[in-house]
């Protein structure tokens, strides 16, 4: 049957990996969708679209009719990005943008077949409060904390009762993996750490986040495979599955390998706020370019917020080990999705990648 795969999100952290899955898939026609433009389209046809205006978005879907699976990974991050996720103009603008996109192509695309849609931890409040653990698919805090995961899950729920197509809701963890300017991408922020330790004469390098607590993390390309294999298995109907690598971590004791993906030898754990002290050295992130002929852009268009978000996640200022943050793939694997990546492993792929790009200096 044929197979018109539409990424909404395609510069993102997820939709890139979405885009990059399909777009290598024989048979299969795949539209990207971004305000700006994919640094490779693996085949793909680029549409410019901006998902909070709904007349452009009622135009794309007129044009696309012939669309069987959306994979919606668009997303709006404020500044501020931990504070924003509570807010109610976060919330809001997030639910418009799916309506936008998703409502036309529904009626326009007759075929339509499978919508993927993302969620993630906070789907169990882990940015409020400890998780339950382990976390599982039916114990999501719905009804405790605002979240717009809630107001896309009852739109798309109510939306596709009755027609022929179905839904996948993936929950990732920690996603690690190549992307340019997102908004919670630790390689981006971490491969810019390492180049300023560097450039500053350092030989081995310190770890800055805080104390480590147990979590999990996913490889951006396992998820776009999660993601494919949602939209062809009945098992995955209508159905809200974790997603994880497979394995458990602690910031500190994958340091090691993090540090050697990147050149160095690990060093002494030295607390530093890459968001306040590492985000606005622009000017030093403009020799480094220079030097190595970088093909990434500032520190604001390649990191993003993910300064940020680095800084979040390994936990500075945590003087006391965090609680465990742990969610069960048991249904995903009953299912039959079963791949898994050592997380090790992960991070030299990830800074690898980039680094082949000349979007990070060389190791």
């Amino acid at each position: 049957m044929k197979k018109k795969v539409v990424v909404a999100g395609a510069t993102g952290l997820v939709g890139y990996a979405a885009l990059k899955h399909f777009g290598r898939q024989p048979g299969v026609e795949v539209v990207a969708l971004s305000r700006r433009r994919p640094d490779e389209t693996f085949g793909a046809r680029w549409v410019a679209l901006d998902v909070t205006d709904a007349a452009a978005c009622a135009a794309f879907a007129a044009a696309h009719g012939d669309t069987t699976h959306l994979v919606y990974a668009a997303l709006y991050e404020r500044p501020g990005l931990v504070a924003g996720w509570r807010e109610d103009e976060q919330i809001r603008t997030n639910d418009l943008m799916l309506r936008n996109l998703l409502g036309p192509l529904e009626q326009a695309a007759t075929g339509l077949r499978h919508v993927a849609l993302l969620q993630g931890t906070k789907a169990y409040g882990v940015h409020v409060r400890p998780l339950l653990v382990p976390a599982r698919e039916n114990r999501s805090e719905m009804h405790e904390q605002p979240n717009f995961y809630w107001n896309q899950e009852r739109y798309v729920r109510g939306l596709q009762q009755g027609k022929g197509w179905s839904w996948s809701i993936l929950r990732p963890v920690l996603i690690v993996g190549d992307s340019v300017g997102s908004a919670m991408n630790v390689i981006p922020a971490l491969g810019v750490y390492a180049a300023m330790m560097r450039r500053a004469g350092k030989t081995r390098l310190d770890y800055p986040g805080g104390v480590g607590r147990v979590a999990q993390a996913v490889d951006t390309d396992l998820l776009a495979r999660a993601i494919a294999w949602s939209g062809e298995s009945d098992k995955a109907r209508n159905e809200i599955f974790n997603v994880t690598n497979g394995d458990v971590f602690v910031w500190p004791n994958v340091w090691p390998a993090i540090a050697d993906a990147l050149g160095f030898e690990a060093g002494a754990h030295v607390p530093l706020s890459l968001d306040t002290e590492i985000r606005p050295q622009e000017a030093a992130w403009a020799e480094i370019r220079a030097a190595h002929g970088l093909a990434s852009g500032t520190l604001r268009d390649f990191v993003g917020l993910s300064f940020e978000y680095a800084d979040y996640t390994m936990g500075y200022g945590r003087t006391e080990p965090g609680p465990p943050a742990l969610v069960s793939t048991i249904k995903l694997m009953q299912a039959g999705f079963h791949d898994v990546i050592d997380t090790e492993e992960m991070f030299a792929k990830a800074f690898a990648e980039m680094q082949a790009k000349k979007l990070l200096p060389p190791a």
